[in-house]
């Protein structure tokens, strides 16, 4: 059997009420792979209705160090990304992140 080199770290958030996120999936969810030795994030998939947000979040957030401070990552998010979801994405994010850390500090 091949050893992984990377984790699964999952996260939800509730989503906006009126989104078509909360229409077809009532939260938004993140899956993010992870290289266990440099923590960085190698992939990452939302519960985006859209191809094309799936593809701008996952090119945003590949190589970030998910062990660095996550308001660096936040603020990127803010900065790029204009939708009502930003704050469910970003409850995500930070979940994510804690489960994570938790996780390799035990």
């Amino acid at each position: 059997m091949q050893k992984l080199e990377t984790v699964l770290v999952t996260a939800y958030a509730k989503a906006p009420q009126g989104t078509s996120m909360y229409e077809l999936y009532k939260h938004a969810g993140i899956v993010l792979e992870i290289d266990k030795q440099t923590h960085k994030i190698m992939d990452a998939e939302f519960t985006f209705v859209t191809g094309l947000a799936q593809h701008f979040f996952k090119r945003m957030l590949q190589g970030f160090d998910f062990t660095d401070d996550i308001d660096i990552l936040i603020a990127r998010i803010e900065e790029h990304y204009y939708a009502p979801s930003v704050g469910s994405v970003v409850v995500a994010l930070k979940s994510a992140q804690k489960r994570y850390l938790e996780k390799i500090h035990q």
